[in-house]
């Protein structure tokens, strides 16, 4: 089964990580989007992408050095919020897979023990979520804490071992860069049973290049174009 996965919600089309944008990946149908997590000062989960506000927003600092009331002053675009991983979930209410992006050291342990109480208390599955980060440390810890869920190993560049390092982690699938990805690794992969996800793709001749290549799934910030 091919998926087709939101960039940080559709990010095309509205500003990336925001309800705004997931509400429009649900409008596109989409089988699965992403969303970035980070800790804030009180320790609530955040959905941002950078560990800065800088780019995403007309604040200015870390993530980590401000409260989440502090953060919900910010217009994120288009008067969005920064939301809480809670809200994100509650507004998303099961409708679709969510890819939740580990971004900071920290965030394996917390986002194993929020699933958990959805799973428990909010009649979620462990198949509503799936699991990745650059961050194979703190992957593997929220594996070994939440073995249930399904975990993508990204990566940028092609290891010389090719998908080899993924086994290690006991990833379900690797996430690659669009730059990089070629048929020897997508084979080597499959050999392996993983699953291949690329991103971002958003070129109509990337996205039918990335089909004919066998993976299986696209992020990109035009949904609809997959």
């Amino acid at each position: 089964m091919f998926l087709k996965i939101g960039h940080r919600g559709a990010a095309g089309y509205g500003p990336e990580d925001t309800l705004l944008s997931f509400k429009k990946a649900l409008e596109l149908n989409v089988d699965m989007f992403d969303l970035d997590v980070h800790i804030c000062k009180t320790g609530e989960l955040v959905v941002i992408h950078d560990e800065k506000v800088d780019r995403t927003t007309n604040g200015q600092g870390y993530v980590i050095d401000k409260t989440l009331a502090e953060l919900k002053t910010l217009d994120a675009g288009q008067g969005e919020k920064i939301p809480s991983l809670v809200e994100v979930l509650d507004f998303i209410d099961k409708k679709v897979r969510i890819n939740i992006e580990l971004k900071s050291v920290g965030t394996a342990k917390l986002v194993s023990k929020l699933i958990k109480d959805y799973v428990k208390d909010k009649n979620w599955q462990y198949t509503d979520f799936f699991v990745s980060s650059f961050n194979h440390y703190e992957l593997k810890e929220f594996s070994e804490l939440t073995p249930a869920v399904e975990i993508g190993a990204l990566i940028t560049g092609i290891p010389i071992g090719l998908a080899g390092f993924a086994e290690k982690i006991k990833a379900t699938a690797v996430n690659l860069n669009v730059e990089f990805i070629n048929q020897e690794f997508i084979a080597d992969a499959h050999r392996r049973g993983l699953k291949v996800f690329v991103f971002t793709v958003d070129d109509p001749d990337d996205i039918k290049k990335m089909k004919q290549l066998g993976v299986e799934g696209i992020f990109s910030n035009f949904p609809d174009r997959l």
